[in-house]
């Protein structure tokens, strides 16, 4: 009898990939798409809902008509996106009626302000900081401000949401808007306790319930991919998704994965916990129970890179960075907040700035990016120390994502940390995630293969610049509470 296959869709921010996955886990093919990011100024980014719709719709049917790949044998297939950007649409036709609006767009951060008092009941309803990142004010915002959605609306059609539920709605033959447990949880308009949208929350942030998709489970019937018959058996976050990458996670391991922003995840496993300066949230759904994580968010990784290579004009730097951060051994201090302090802090933040000795910025292309290279690790070991806290069993940390493939950033992170980093062979851990969900939590799995260990060194300079780092932050900034 043929092995069942298992397709992976991963719609991220800056590129739509589909793989195809055997029963073993292993990859077998692969397609991709980039998809564009319009960043129309420091706080209004958007995305093409179209765009994202072509590029998905491309990778399934290439991927689909790939030689060796034989789409009957394909069982299951899973979906993660990326969590809190939303847009609206029509109901009826599936037209976007808005543009996406990122994760990254924090227009709303002025409106949001006044709901301050309800900060903490927010929390414990949501496992979220009361943000401008998360969804319920960016819904808010669109059915406010853009006339194609008040028309909707007016008309009936009006649907809106995380971008999970218009991707759904065009890729499967369901007759409903629906969306999973994951996405709905990164909107603020979603209970973690009753795992579905929470009354009080959409009368705070006026949202009216019948606009928004029905909650699903992650791991639910949601629907066959339309063209085929292959059901749909899992939706995700992508970095929720990111936790399964190796099969079900181990709880005395650190998740990191980086790409556009860095994200720190610890699972819980079915008891949630909570920490002011972190989120929680559901990582994995059936019908009757759930599993939940805690996580440290820093919003600029390759972000922030890509801010400093706008600057100094060095596009090239993937190229140059494993020698940069090789030779460069004592870079300046750079103040990371592009896209806002995530944890632990949760604040817009100071303008990004170069601490130097000389009060000058860098004119070094090469030291500013090992500099930015550099406060991607400081963000992240900020969060590290919080979570072993919580959890003093932690040994060690699993590290993904496309930043990840940096020797340096690697390194620099194990000695800072005090713990081994592991780092497997296989990047696209999303996409394992989501595919391991959606062939339904198989044992039979094993996990990739670690392609480096990197352990921790003494490097009191190291030291010496993030506790520089720290201090620049926490005379303006005290970690939330």
């Amino acid at each position: 009898m043929a092995e069942t296959l298992t397709l992976a869709i991963d719609q991220g921010t800056h590129a739509t990939r589909a793989l195809v996955f055997d029963g073993h886990g292993m990859m077998l093919a692969h397609a991709s798409r980039p998809v564009s990011l319009q960043a129309r100024s420091r706080k209004e980014v958007e995305q093409s809902p179209a765009e994202i719709l072509d590029s998905l719709h491309a990778v399934v049917e290439e991927i689909l008509q790939q030689p060796g790949i034989d789409a009957a044998r394909i069982g299951s297939a899973g979906l993660a996106t990326q969590r809190s950007s939303v847009l609206a649409w029509d109901r009826g036709t599936g037209r976007a009626l808005s543009p996406v609006l990122s994760w990254q767009d924090t227009r709303t951060a002025a409106d949001l302000a006044a709901l301050g008092r309800h900060e903490a009941s927010i929390r414990e309803c949501t496992g979220l900081r009361l943000s401008p990142h998360y969804g319920a004010g960016k819904l808010r915002w669109l059915l406010r401000n853009e006339a194609r959605v008040a028309d909707a609306r007016a008309e009936g059609v009006l649907a809106l949401g995380p971008l999970a539920g218009f991707l759904l709605h065009h890729l499967t033959d369901a007759k409903n808007e629906a969306v999973d447990h994951a996405n709905a949880s990164r909107t603020l308009l979603w209970n973690l306790e009753s795992r579905d949208w929470d009354p009080w929350l959409l009368g705070l942030f006026d949202v009216p319930r019948d606009l928004l998709p029905e909650c699903r489970p992650i791991l639910a019937a949601h629907g066959a991919i339309r063209g085929g018959c292959i059901p749909l058996s899992a939706v995700n976050g992508d970095q929720t998704a990111a936790l399964y990458a190796q099969g079900l996670p181990a709880d005395d391991t650190l998740v990191v994965n980086i790409g556009t922003g860095a994200f720190v995840l610890l699972p819980t496993g079915a008891v949630r916990r909570a920490h002011s300066a972190l989120l929680s949230g559901v990582s994995r759904s059936n019908e009757y129970a759930a599993d939940y994580y805690l996580e440290g968010t820093v919003n600029g990784a390759a972000a922030a890179l890509d801010w400093v290579a706008d600057r100094y004009h060095s596009a090239d730097w993937p190229a140059h960075a494993p020698g940069w951060l090789a030779r460069i051994a004592s870079p300046p201090v750079f103040l990371n907040s592009i896209g806002g302090l995530g944890a632990p802090w949760w604040q817009p933040g100071p303008e990004p700035v170069f601490l130097t000795d000389g009060g000058d910025p860098p004119v070094d292309p090469a030291e500013a990016m090992v500099a930015a290279i550099e406060s991607v690790v400081f963000l992240i070991q900020a969060n590290v120390e919080l979570l072993r806290e919580l959890n003093p069993a932690v040994a060690g940390i699993r590290i993904s994502g496309g930043l990840a493939s940096l020797d340096g950033l690697c390194s620099r992170l194990a000695s800072l940390s005090g713990l081994t980093v592991e780092r497997s062979g296989f990047i696209e851990s999303t996409a394992r995630g989501i595919a391991w969900l959606a062939a339904g939590c198989p044992d039979g799995w094993p996990p990739s293969a670690v392609e480096s260990r990197f352990y921790p060194q003494d490097d009191p300079r190291l030291g010496q610049r993030y506790a520089r780092f720290r201090a620049a932050l926490e005379s303006t900034f005290r970690p939330a509470s």
